[in-house]
Order: C-alpha cells, then sequence, then structure tokens
C-alpha cells in the first residue's frame, strides 16, 4: 500500500481498475476524454475531475453542499485528498484490488474521494449512475460503497451486496437505523465536511453492541486530534488532510480523546424561556413517532423569546393534525419544554442542491 503522496504522485497504483479496464495515467487521460465527448452526464463529470485530478495542479476546485451556509467553490490540496484516502483504507480495512462502487456525483467531495481511494490504495472501482436506488439493476457484489441516507433508505432490499458501506451527506435517522439492525452489511454513519476532505469520524450503526445504543460515539480516523472551545463546539485538528485547525459549530460531548458523540448545531440552538434546547435532540426523539421527513426549528415568541415549533413533510389533515399532536402526548421522553409549540405541514420542503433539507427557506415559504 502507498505511504504517502511523494510515493503516489509517481502514477497511479498498479492495481487500479476502473470500470474493469486496467488503467495508468496514460489511459486515464483517454478514459477522461472519452467520458467527456461521449458519456452521460454524470460520465462527464467523471471525465472532468480525472483531468482535474492529473493536470500539474496541486489543488482541485471543489463544491461545499451548501447544507449550513451559502455553496462555495474552495480549493483542497491533492496531497490531502491522498493522505484521507490512506486514512480511509486503513481505518476500514480495505486494501489493495477492493472492489468499490461510486453511485455518488463527481461534482461533490463525496464522489471525487471514492475515486481518489480507488486510484491511491489500487481498488477495482464500477461506477454507476447517481439515482435513489443504485443498486436497483446490479448483482455484482462489492466490498466497498459510499451512499448518502437517501439511497441506502432506497437500497435496503439489495444491501447484501454490499459488505462495508458508509453513508454521510446528512444524519442517519433512528427509523433508518432500525431497517438497518439484522443486515449483513457493515454499514457506518460518517462525521465530516468538504473543508476536511469528507470524513474525519465514523461509527457502526447496526450489529449487536449498537442495537440497543441510543448514543454511539464518533470515533476519529488516524492522525485526527479533537477538542472542544468554550461553546461545547468541535474543534479538528488534522494537518494531514487540512491545512488549519478547523473550528465547527457542532457541539460534542468528548468521551475520550477519540470519540465524542455530537449533539446539535450551535447555530440552532433554541432559548425558549432561558431553556437551551437542541432541535437535532428533539428531533432523534421524534424519529420513533414521525415517518415523513421532518424538522425542529424556533419562532420568535413574546414570552418565551423563542419556541418551538415542527414542520412535517405532509399534505394537511385536521385528522393528521391530532393524531401528531396524540402521538408527542404520548412521547415520554420529550421535556416538557421540548414540545412542539406549533405544528405545521408543508407539501414539499425546500432542499439545498446536494437533497438536504434546507429549514431557513422551507421556513421563510411557508410563512411568507
Amino acid at each position: 500500500m502507498i505511504q504517502n503522496f511523494d510515493q503516489y504522485i509517481q502514477g497511479i497504483h498498479p492495481s487500479f481498475k476502473l470500470n474493469k479496464f486496467q488503467a495508468d495515467e496514460f489511459s486515464l487521460v483517454k478514459i477522461a476524454h472519452k467520458y467527456q465527448q461521449e458519456g452521460e452526464v454524470f460520465e462527464q463529470e467523471i471525465g472532468d475531475f480525472l483531468q482535474e485530478w492529473l493536470n500539474q495542479k496541486d489543488y482541485v476546485i471543489v463544491k461545499t453542499s451548501g447544507s449550513t451556509g451559502t455553496p462555495k467553490e474552495i480549493k483542497v490540496l491533492k496531497k490531502h485528498m491522498v493522505n484521507s484516502a490512506l486514512a480511509t483504507g486503513r481505518f476500514f480495512k480495505l486494501p489493495e484490488e477492493t472492489t468499490a462502487l461510486l453511485c455518488l456525483p463527481v461534482s461533490y467531495i463525496a464522489g471525487k474521494m471514492m475515486l481518489v481511494r480507488a486510484m491511491v490504495l489500487g481498488w477495482h472501482i464500477d461506477c454507476v449512475q447517481p439515482k435513489s436506488n443504485p443498486l436497483d439493476l446490479l448483482y455484482k457484489r462489492y466490498d466497498f460503497c459510499a451512499m448518502t441516507p437517501f439511497q441506502l433508505d432506497n437500497s435496503l432490499g439489495r444491501l447484501h451486496l454490499i459488505k462495508k458501506l458508509i453513508v454521510g451527506g446528512g444524519a442517519v435517522s433512528v427509523y433508518l437505523k432500525k431497517l438497518v439492525q439484522g443486515i449483513n452489511t457493515k454499514i457506518y454513519e460518517t462525521y465530516g465536511m468538504t473543508e476536511t476532505v469528507t470524513h474525519i469520524a465514523a461509527r457502526k450503526v447496526n450489529g449487536k453492541k449498537n442495537k440497543k445504543k441510543t448514543f454511539v460515539p464518533f470515533k476519529t480516523l488516524p492522525d485526527v486530534q479533537i477538542s472542544v472551545d468554550d461553546r461545547n463546539c468541535l474543534v479538528i485538528n488534522a494537518p494531514k488532510v487540512a491545512s488549519n485547525t478547523i473550528t465547527t459549530n457542532d457541539v460534542v460531548e468528548l468521551i475520550t480523546y477519540k470519540k465524542f458523540i455530537l449533539k446539535g448545531r450551535f447555530d440552532n440552538v433554541i432559548n425558549s424561556g432561558g431553556i437551551k434546547i437542541h432541535p437535532e435532540q428533539v428531533e432523534r426523539k421524534l424519529q420513533t413517532t414521525i415517518l415523513q421527513r421532518f424538522f425542529i426549528t424556533a419562532l420568535q415568541d413574546d414570552s418565551l423569546g423563542e419556541k418551538v415549533v415542527l414542520f412535517i413533510e405532509r399534505d394537511f389533515s385536521e385528522e393528521a393534525l391530532a393524531e401528531i399532536k396524540k402521538q408527542l402526548k404520548k412521547l415520554d421522553s420529550l421535556d416538557k419544554y421540548e414540545i412542539p409549540k406549533k405544528i405545521y405541514f408543508v407539501e414539499k420542503f425546500e432542499e439545498t442542491h446536494t437533497g438536504k433539507i434546507n429549514r431557513v427557506n422551507t421556513l421563510k415559504a411557508r410563512l411568507a
């Protein structure tokens, strides 16, 4: 296995295969050109990235998802991408000739990194069109794959084709975690961002050890140091994948120097009558009751300052509203301050470019 960027930069791993074809640097240039000229949209994106990866620049341009702010383009150093690939290989025990499936768009970092891992670690990777059910027409078995929670939810019946699966781009709901218990595929939820070249931590979401645990901590990948600031927000020091220390807005509880529990976003905290409420924690409690997409947020309130409100993606009816209120009253895990003071039904949530719920825009559209 390649150990560092200086060794890698001499060429593509000799075991690397793309769509069953042995590929070195010279042949990849041809493949990239062919994809750009003749391929479908997702193949054109692959061709564009391969050309960018093989040029003389030491960085690539990557779009952020826009889930916590306005989408933007940033420069990511190629050496950091290589180091991230090496760390993933070690953490998940994925040696050369690992068979991998790429089913994410290469326009974002998660898709790009699947290709980089394959080139760096010598995997045999197949590429399929990114869609909600990427395993639908496949029969081949793979050692490794990366998906979004939405793709996982739509692939449950064919997960036997994947040995190890990482899930990122959004939280894995309590409901979805229940559905994957008993499945032989080893499924990991990841934590990371574009600025850290995808994941810097992961946690297993299925298996006997995790079945009854409410909060399973994330464990950091190699060469990642974590701490918290005075807000109890996670601070990431990972010099092999990020040039600077990254201070996040994610409130965490440190368990050890390598493990942490994610509580929620600092900028999402609701101050209701002096009580601080993390929407994400309330959402985890509600996931056992509400099967549609939903989220918790706050509205201004004259007496409380802010009040907790619930948005549900479904058509409104008096019967549905009454049933939700009934279920909420039965939910013993909800603290009295966490009970939504208002419930809104929205036919379709606003979304980010990557399909995540855009809470701010949904709130504005509903209340306009």
